[in-house]
């Protein structure tokens, strides 16, 4: 559809700014060309040709026919950035005293979460062997990570002094610097004494950070990131691995197995439990069994 020039031509003058002051990516632009595009169209089928006539009022419209037109409420949100960012500039062009946009708020997204592992894709992930240092560290790692639930932060922070590993358990600095001791045992607990055994073979200097690369230093966050999907790709695991995906394999796993919602809130150091209860997920038949097992109204009678 053909704009008329009293909504085009801003865009244009948009969009020239953007890209010549601002550094607008290509992909940025054209996804912002695409939905300020489509909210021209609809004030031009509503019968409005002036920016300036657009209020709050109108921007809900908007939203509202996103919504009807079946757009995720990612795409709702794009949507609603776009504009804003558009009245933003028609405000600091004198185009527009106020950005109409401001006060209305995206649909809200559900969280998404990463589809975990089951037990037999762990075990083909985590059936690494080889005798090089890097592969141990790499195994330790991801043993680790399985093993206590901890985050990819937490990892690579963890410092020698930390770990316990007769005891078993480690001391871990969460978010907001908030400190939690987590237990690991078996097969965490086993390479990582394999990894300490030869951990000194990559060090250069003093380094008090428990898992450290070729150079002798800290791991870095994108190295383990890297190292775990090659991992996943040399093991054959169908699904894409990320040191997230290990963390969330263990919730499910765990309260699958448990379904002590509040220990695995503490595993996992979450301040409330409504993150965990998003953040893990069990299938229902394994609630219903629960239900029907712990409910004294739903227990049923001998001999039904």
């Amino acid at each position: 559809m053909s704009l008329p020039a009293t909504l085009e031509n801003p865009l244009v003058r948009f969009f020239d700014y953007m890209i010549r002051e601002r550094g607008l990516s290509r992909h940025t632009e054209s996804n912002y060309r695409q939905q300020l595009q489509a909210c021209a169209e609809f004030l031009v089928r509503s019968e409005v040709t002036h920016w300036q006539d657009v209020d709050s009022a109108w921007v809900r419209q908007i939203a509202s026919q996103a919504k009807r037109d079946k757009l995720k409420p990612g795409s709702i949100a794009l949507r609603l950035s776009a504009l804003r960012s558009f009245f933003d500039f028609m405000v600091r062009d004198g185009a527009m005293g106020a950005n109409p946009a401001k006060g209305v708020a995206a649909p809200k997204q559900g969280r998404t979460l990463p589809k975990n592992l089951d037990v037999d894709e762990i075990d083909q992930l985590l059936s690494v062997n080889d005798d090089d240092p890097l592969s141990i560290r790499d195994r330790a790692m991801m043993e680790l990570m399985y093993g206590a639930g901890l985050r990819l932060s937490e990892l690579i922070g963890l410092n020698l002094r930390d770990v316990a590993v007769r005891k078993g358990d480690i001391r871990v600095i969460g978010k907001g610097d908030k400190e939690r001791v987590v237990p690991f045992t078996g097969k965490a607990q086993e390479w990582l004494v394999n990894w300490l055994k030869v951990r000194n073979q990559l060090l250069k200097g003093p380094e008090e950070a428990l898992f450290i690369s070729k150079l002798g230093n800290r791991i870095s966050p994108r190295s383990v990131q890297k190292r775990m999907a090659e991992w996943g790709q040399k093991q054959a695991v169908s699904s894409h691995i990320n040191p997230h995906k290990l963390r969330h394999s263990f919730a499910t796993h765990m309260l699958e197995s448990s379904g002590d919602l509040r220990a695995v809130q503490e595993l996992l150091g979450h301040a409330d439990l409504s993150t965990t209860q998003v953040y893990t997920h069990l299938d229902f038949q394994h609630l219903a069994k629960v239900y029907d097992a712990a409910h004294p109204r739903a227990r049923k009678r001998k001999g039904e």
